[in-house]
């Protein structure tokens, strides 16, 4: 049987898997900035369901980014500030950031964020 890496690793050799896998990579990568943040905090879904006043599956959702509708910015304020936390969205220039990947992981001047919360 095939561990998770090694699976990963074949279907990643076709190329419209792979196309898919890195259109999503954002996404991923934001979702698990949720997870982590929760985990931090040491909460369970339900607690952050109660703090923000809603259900565990409704968090259980919104952590799995597979739901019908993207949750609204008011929605990941609330969620952020029950675990503590603050939401800051930014627009990255794409070309800047590929550039500056290879070099350095500071913030570059093209970066424009915005605070929220």
């Amino acid at each position: 049987m095939l561990t998770h890496k090694e699976l990963k690793a074949r279907a990643l050799e076709r190329a419209d898997v792979k196309a898919e896998y890195d259109r999503l990579d954002e996404e991923f990568q934001f979702l698990d900035e949720f997870l982590k943040a929760r985990a931090a905090a040491g909460m369970t879904q339900a607690e952050v369901a109660e703090r923000i006043g809603t259900t565990q599956s409704a968090v259980a959702r919104l952590e799995s980014g597979g739901g019908k509708h993207s949750p609204s910015i008011a929605t990941l304020q609330k969620y952020a500030h029950a675990l503590g936390c603050r939401l800051e969205l930014r627009l990255v220039n794409e070309t800047t950031a590929r550039q500056v990947a290879g070099r350095t992981t500071r913030a570059t001047s093209r970066e424009k964020k915005v605070q929220l919360g």
